[in-house]
């Protein structure tokens, strides 16, 4: 068994000098399955709420969301696709879907002839107001409530540093909204 430090910094954090993994400790471990736990329950929570309520998943109800908070309730797709951190194939999948309810509509970008507008409708910002509050108080009865405000703090700052992370403001062509 290797007993030699593990690297620090970015670079080699993942990896011993030897090759060898830089395997999880029993707390980390424990950690980590702890947060696989509750963000696979919080987000079934979440789409069985809007699922009843609004017959939408969760990842629908976040685009509706991101229209509705847009200028002219507009975006282009590829940057709504960025927003909401799914491929572009997907996207459109999503807004095809919201299409057919009446909710979203698709219009042609004027100065780009390849591009394309998602816009929220009328219908569809009806539905947002009327699903917000519940969703709102699922979140908060799901998350908020069971954290004091000290811990409401630190997660906050903590998915922020790993967010960071995990998008670099150079990361290029390889994240998934940009394929």
């Amino acid at each position: 068994m290797n007993t030699a430090p593990a690297p620090t910094g970015a670079a080699g954090a993942d990896r011993t000098p030897f090759g060898e993994p830089h395997w999880l400790t029993a707390e980390e471990q424990r950690v980590w399955r702890s947060y696989l736990h509750a963000t696979t329950l919080l987000e079934d929570h979440l789409d069985r709420q809007l699922q009843r309520d609004a017959g939408m998943p969760h990842i629908y109800y976040g685009l509706l969301v991101r229209l509705g908070d847009a200028p002219e309730r507009r975006l282009r797709m590829t940057e709504l696709a960025m927003d909401a951190k799914i491929t572009r194939s997907r996207l459109s999948h999503a807004v095809a879907r919201l299409e057919k309810n009446g909710w979203v509509r698709r219009e042609n970008c004027d100065s780009d002839k390849r591009g394309q507008f998602a816009v929220l409708t009328d219908d569809g910002y009806e539905v947002l107001r009327r699903t917000a509050p519940g969703h709102v108080t699922a979140v908060r009865q799901a998350l908020f409530d069971r954290l004091t405000p000290e811990q409401q703090k630190s997660l906050g700052e903590i998915m922020q540093i790993v967010a960071e992370g995990l998008q670099p403001p150079d990361a290029g062509a390889d994240l998934p909204w940009l394929r």
